[in-house]
C-alpha cells in the first residue's frame, strides 16, 4: 500500500486489527510503528518475526523516503529532520494516535529525529541498537574487539570516506560481524538496498557524523525502552548508555543482551522480544 506524504507516497504494510474481539467488547490495541535500519534498507528486515507482537499491537511497518518501495524524493530531503517529520504526517495521514515508534539501529536515529521535532506525538518509544550520537572511534574499536585488525580497518575506510568499493568491502567484511548465529542469508536476500541513499548519509563528514540528540531527549516525557546488545560493534552498547543518561524527563526501562550482536533479534529473540512484549503491556497498563 501507498500512502502520499510531504510530497512523496511512501509505502506501508499492516499487520494484525486495531479492534478485535473481546468477549462482549471490541479490545482497541496500540499501534507499533517499526522504523527499518539503514538508510538503504527497507522494513522486510521485520518480517516474519514482528508478526508475534500483533496480539499485543497492530504492526505498521513503513519504508521511508529514498528507501525500500518508497519514492526517493529529492536527494536534498535524505536528512534526519525529513525523515522525522514524514513519520509525524505519515501518522497523521493514517490518523495513528500516540503510537508506539520502534526504531532500530538506523531507524532508532530517525525515531529520534521525530520524537525530538514532535515530542508530545509519541505514545512510546522502541530504541533498539541506536546511537543519540556517532562516535566513530568506539564502531572502529568493537570490530577490532570482535574481529581483529582487519575488520577495523576496512570499517575506518568506509566510515571514514565512503565510496562503493569500500562499502562493498565493509559488506563482505564487516557484515558478518553484526550477528553472534549464522547469518539469516534469506532476510538479505529479500531485502531492498539502495546505495545512493546510504552514500549521501554516511561517514564522519556527512549527517550520520554530524547529527547530535542528546540535549534534544531531555524534551521527551513518554515512556521509552532502550535495548541495546553487548557483542554489537555498528552501535556499541555505550551508546545506548548516553541516551539513557539524556532521557532526563522520560520513564526509561533499559536491557542489556548478551550474548548478543546487533541482530538482536536473531541472536537473542526471546529476550529481545519479550522485553518489548513486556514493556508494551507496560504502556497499556497505563494508558
Amino acid at each position: 500500500m501507498r500512502i502520499h506524504v510531504n510530497g512523496v507516497d511512501l509505502w506501508f504494510d499492516v499487520d494484525g486489527a486495531k479492534l478485535s474481539a473481546d468477549g462482549a467488547e471490541m479490545r482497541e490495541k496500540p499501534t507499533l510503528v517499526l522504523l527499518h535500519g539503514g538508510p538503504g534498507a527497507d522494513h522486510s528486515i521485520y518480517k516474519p518475526c514482528f508478526d508475534r507482537l500483533t496480539e499485543l499491537a497492530q504492526i505498521v511497518y513503513v519504508d521511508l523516503r529514498g528507501n525500500g518501495r518508497s519514492e526517493d524524493g529529492d536527494p536534498e530531503n535524505w536528512v534526519l529532520a525529513q525523515w522525522g517529520d514524514d513519520v509525524h504526517a505519515f501518522c497523521a495521514a493514517l490518523g495513528i494516535e500516540k503510537p508506539i515508534v520502534l526504531g532500530a539501529s538506523w531507524g532508532g536515529v530517525v525515531a529520534q529525529a521525530y520524537a525530538t521535532r514532535h515530542p508530545d506525538h509519541p505514545g512510546a518509544l522502541i530504541l533498539a541498537a541506536t546511537a543519540a550520537r556517532t562516535e566513530f572511534e568506539a564502531i572502529f574499536a568493537a570490530f577490532e574487539a570482535l574481529g581483529g585488525p582487519h575488520p577495523a580497518a576496512v570499517a575506518r575506510a568506509y566510515w571514514s570516506d565512503p565510496s562503493p568499493e569500500r562499502r562493498a568491502a565493509y559488506f563482505e567484511t564487516c557484515l558478518p560481524l553484526y550477528s553472534q548465529s549464522q547469518p539469516d542469508t534469506d532476510r538479505l536476500a529479500r531485502m531492498i538496498i539502495k546505495n545512493p541513499v546510504a552514500m549521501a548519509y554516511n561517514g564522519q563528514a556527512n549527517e550520520q557524523g554530524l547529527f547530535d540528540f542528546r540535549a534534544d531527549l531531555a524534551a521527551l516525557t513518554c515512556p521509552v525502552l532502550v535495548i541495546s546488545a553487548d557483542q554489537d560493534p555498528i552501535m556499541p552498547s555505550v551508546f545506548s548508555d548516553v541516551i539513557e543518561a539524556h532521557l532526563t524527563a522520560a520513564p526509561v526501562t533499559r536491557r542489556r543482551l548478551s550474548p548478543c550482536g546487533h541482530a538482536m533479534a536473531q541472536d537473542q529473540p526471546t529476550a529481545f522480544f519479550g522485553a518489548i512484549e513486556s514493556f508494551i503491556r507496560e504502556v497499556i497498563n497505563h494508558e
